[in-house]
């Protein structure tokens, strides 16, 4: 009697079934990625001065108490209360993210990011948002040694950041207040609220102004490529003189009873 056998499948349809084995192991992959993965990236993009700590999830839909740090071989490091989360949305244009944070994001804040030709665009959405600045200190220096505490309050415009070809372009305005700043460099608190502009176009700019306080601050700057150039003074009150006298000291070159602020 003959013995009834199964025929061999074709060789093209067991490299079919192994190219769908493959693909659908990658998709799984790039589909719950770990947010671990997320966290290495921004620490590297960041050379370490941004941290996303004890990351939860995916690297579309996560967790982590959000860090500034000083960087490699800096042990200064400042945690935000509670923990920030986001959500990872590609699409045909680029990458859109949301983020948010109890503490310090009314509605969640919108990044959206898009390839160019030897670039790249970044484009923040309208929003408003409040955040401690002892966040500040974990930036290292100067930061720690200044040591500062109040809130800063930052609001934006149509604002967009694009780099091409190592030259940086702006549009749009952001608008950052630092309301009842202090420091530890002083007994006096607080010494004054203060804000910074920053205004988009062919040449974009850079105002600072001191809308209250015993410290007086004030300046102005521009971008020259991708640097800022940035040149202001800061000076106290004369009854205050002696209580900021330390301070002055360390945020620019002493003049007098002035301090000279340059950056680039």
């Amino acid at each position: 009697m003959a013995r009834l056998t199964s025929p061999a499948l074709p060789a093209s349809l067991w490299r079919w079934g192994w190219a769908g084995l493959v693909a659908g192991a990658l998709l799984a992959l790039v589909l719950f990625a770990p947010a671990r993965w997320l966290a290495a990236a921004v620490q590297q993009a960041s050379a370490g001065h941004v941290l996303l700590a004890e990351a939860r999830g995916t690297v579309w839909d996560g967790s982590a108490q959000l860090v500034l740090a000083g960087g490699a071989g800096s042990r200064d490091a400042a945690a935000l209360p509670g923990r920030v989360s986001w959500r990872l949305r590609p699409g045909w244009t680029g990458l859109t993210a949301f983020l948010s944070a109890p503490c310090c994001t009314p509605q969640p804040l919108q990044l959206q990011a898009a390839p160019r030709w030897g670039g790249l665009r970044l484009v923040l959405a309208d929003g408003q948002s409040q955040w401690p600045a002892a966040l500040l200190a974990g930036l290292g220096t100067p930061w720690n040694t200044l040591q500062p505490e109040g809130a800063l309050m930052l609001s934006t415009q149509g604002l967009s950041v694009e780099w091409i070809e190592g030259r940086l372009a702006m549009a749009g305005r952001a608008q950052l207040e630092a309301a009842r700043i202090s420091s530890r460099l002083s007994t006096l608190r607080p010494m004054g609220s203060y804000r910074i502009t920053l205004n988009g176009g062919p040449v974009s700019t850079l105002q600072l102004d001191t809308l209250e306080g015993s410290l007086q601050l004030t300046g102005s700057g521009r971008w020259v490529g991708s640097r800022l150039r940035f040149e202001g003074t800061a000076s106290a009150e004369p009854e205050r003189e002696a209580a900021l006298s330390n301070l002055l000291n360390i945020i620019g070159r002493r003049n007098g009873a002035r301090s000279i602020i340059t950056v680039g």
